[in-house]
């Protein structure tokens, strides 16, 4: 009797999903975000090693000053505006739009819940609410009109939304030296907000409800980006403008909603700086930090994608808070962390064109060795005829 051939085995549920895990994990490890960070680590070591001090001491005690019990509030109290701006810039630059105005749209948010709650007559609950949505729209129409620039005047949004930051920047210090001055103080500020208008702390910690504001906008922020038509058409444009056009995607339309939904977070996180403390404006406490600067390097090195930018910012918050425990154990400057920021974006920059480079090397190396080939064929041939020729003539002599 002859026998059945044996089925092919089909892979299991488990082995699919080992096979999936093992395809991801390699190309997390392959992925240039997590090879820039680590490039970044090791030139920090060396700079540290070049300076003296213990490398392991000095990450430790970046940390433990960020994520220890002592650092822990000043890391979320930080990171709610380092990420709001992240969100807020990583929005339009899905779609390949570098909105640069992000400190003119955060202190015209702060200044606008301010004056809301100074003079809103209204109880402190709603005053609140109603100080959050003046920030996110006075942030919203100031983006708007930067987008505006670029849709109708011509003049490009990099170009556009960075000069028109100067003069809100300004207009904000002259309102809190001058009209909206605290009487009798020396401090560039404004009067204290009415007791009771103010973001409700969680917990004994200097953290407010405003960290849960900007998490919601992250969740939202990656629905939208992956679960709706909207996104995918973000997405698309940011990958191929033409392709996008071609489509049919408005790109008038889509700069003046990206940038007003923009400009409305970066409100939003003023509007959260104002309401917590020291619960009034100050001239300077927004922009000093550099939450914009440091919000747009997080979204640059996590490609505006909503995941990594969060992750991306919680990083940069770890080293900016950590860096000042890192000065104290080490005697090493904090500005180290601010130049492995800085490095993080230039090794991701520079590796597309390394890649480029190994590739042409790679590809000359190819044709050299089978240009080397071909001609030790052509050599081998011309011997083959020459032994021929010799044998015909000993046969014909």
């Amino acid at each position: 009797m002859s026998t059945l051939p044996t089925l092919p085995t089909l892979p299991t549920r488990t082995t699919r999903t080992v096979q999936t895990t093992r395809t991801a994990l390699t190309s997390a490890l392959r992925s240039p975000v997590l090879i820039s960070v680590a490039g970044t680590l090791l030139i920090g070591v060396l700079l540290l090693a070049a300076t003296g001090a213990d490398p392991f001491t000095a990450y430790g005690a970046v940390l433990s000053g960020s994520l220890g019990p002592d650092g822990i509030g000043a890391t979320l109290t930080t990171g709610t505006s380092v990420l709001g701006m992240a969100l807020a810039l990583s929005v339009p630059l899905r779609a390949g739009l570098i909105n640069l105005g992000g400190d003119g749209q955060l202190v015209l948010g702060g200044l606008a819940a301010t004056v809301t709650g100074l003079y809103a007559p209204l109880p402190a609950p709603l005053t609140v609410v109603v100080s959050l949505l003046a920030g996110m729209a006075a942030g919203a129409a100031y983006a708007v009109l930067a987008a505006v620039c670029e849709t109708r005047l011509g003049v490009p949004l990099l170009v556009s939304s960075l000069l028109l930051s100067y003069p809100a920047v300004s207009f904000a210090s002259y309102m809190a030296r001058y009209p909206l001055k605290e009487p009798g103080s020396s401090l560039p500020q404004t009067r204290r907000l009415p007791e009771g208008v103010a973001l409700p702390a969680l917990g004994s910690t200097t953290v407010t409800a405003g960290l849960l504001l900007v998490v919601a906008a992250a969740a939202v922020h990656f629905f939208v980006d992956t679960r709706t038509s909207a996104g995918y058409e973000v997405r698309m444009t940011g990958l191929g403008p033409r392709f996008a056009a071609y489509a049919g995607v408005d790109r008038a339309r889509l700069t003046l909603r990206l940038m007003g939904t923009s400009g409305a977070v970066a409100g939003l996180v003023g509007a959260i700086g104002t309401l917590s403390f020291p619960h009034r404006f100050l001239d300077g406490a927004l922009t000093a930090p550099g939450y914009t600067w440091t919000g747009l390097t997080a979204a640059l090195l996590a490609n505006a994608a909503p995941l990594g930018t969060v992750l991306a910012a919680l990083f940069f918050t770890v080293l900016q808070v950590g860096g000042l425990s890192m000065e104290r154990a080490t005697e090493v400057p904090r500005e180290l962390t601010q130049v492995l920021q800085a490095l993080v974006i230039v090794l991701l920059a520079s590796r597309p064109r390394m890649t480029r480079r190994t590739g042409r090397r790679t590809e000359d190396a190819d044709t050299s060795s089978e240009s080397e080939g071909s001609s030790e064929n052509d050599i081998n041939a011309e011997n083959e005829n020459e032994n021929k020729n010799k044998n015909k003539n000993v046969k014909v002599a």
